[in-house]
């Protein structure tokens, strides 16, 4: 009997102890940069007497996130195995960067007259995207001369844009450098160049790309770039300032024309300096 007795109070105690208050779940909504996001928290008493004055707070000191209302929420009472959801909405940093964070809370309530406290945390996902826009500009885009297309691509949005390369499909122009370019990585809010050197052979060529990249969630991503090009005829590039005339070959002409001048005139005063020695002599 008494072998069963201390079974019984070891059970009793083990069950004690093992009771608590319990946190069911915790879940937080995934927002970009500047959105506001739910986080829930769901407490369930397992003690076996009803628990008072249950708070819930949290902890967004030195954090990019705001609480939109309180940051902190009580009931006065929660009843014997019964449960409730605590609900908070916090607004994220427009400037917040792209990431896993980590919210910590604090619960505090009175179990028979005596102040308990729990902490933990909640984990929150903010998402974004890299939102790319393109720009071409050429250097002497002049029909069947050398030049240059300068790629600018910018990235408005709020995660970078990782392995980025460039493909190029040339149509209207002659390419002399490698028709792929390796860029790397474009971060939120910058930008970079990728420069190709070619000849023009059309007025109307069209930069024909593909580019790929990975974006935030490591997703693959594949844009399609289609960009018209203006190029001149020589003398139309000349007119509008774009190619400075080429005046060598006047200059070798004035010199050459200089020069045989500068002779007939030499010559002729030598002529006339032997003219003058024979009348002289004469």
């Amino acid at each position: 009997m008494t072998k069963i007795l201390l079974i019984l109070l070891t059970l009793i105690l083990t069950l004690n102890l093992a009771s608590a208050l319990t946190i069911n779940s915790v879940f937080a909504d995934k927002i970009s940069p500047g959105e506001q996001a739910s986080l829930s928290i769901e407490l369930e008493n397992d003690l076996n007497e009803n628990l008072e004055d249950i708070s819930v707070s949290l902890s967004l000191t030195n954090l990019p996130f705001t609480p939109v209302g309180s940051s902190e929420y009580s009931i006065e009472e929660l009843d014997e195995d019964d449960d409730e959801t605590f609900i908070f909405k916090v607004k994220a940093s427009n400037s917040i960067q792209p990431g896993d964070y980590t919210i910590p809370y604090v619960i505090t309530y009175l179990a028979d007259n005596e102040k308990k406290e729990k902490k933990g945390s909640i984990g929150i996902t903010i998402t974004g995207s890299a939102e790319l826009s393109f720009t071409i500009s050429a250097e002497n885009p002049v029909i069947n001369e050398k030049g240059k297309i300068n790629l600018k691509i910018i990235n408005k949005g709020f995660a970078e844009a990782r392995f980025v390369s460039i493909k190029v499909f040339p149509s209207g122009f002659t390419l002399l450098s490698e028709s792929e370019d390796y860029i790397g990585e474009i971060d939120s809010d910058d930008f970079e160049t990728s420069t190709f050197d070619v000849v023009f052979k059309d007025k109307n060529p069209i930069f024909t790309a593909i580019m790929e990249y990975t974006d935030f969630n490591n997703n693959k991503v594949k844009k399609t770039i289609n960009l018209p090009i203006k190029v001149y005829e020589t003398e139309e590039a000349i007119a509008l300032g774009i190619k400075t005339k080429n005046n060598s070959v006047y200059y070798i002409i004035s010199i050459v024309v200089i020069i045989i001048i500068w002779i007939i005139y030499r010559v002729i005063k030598k002529r006339s300096r032997i003219k003058r020695s024979m009348q002289n002599g004469g």
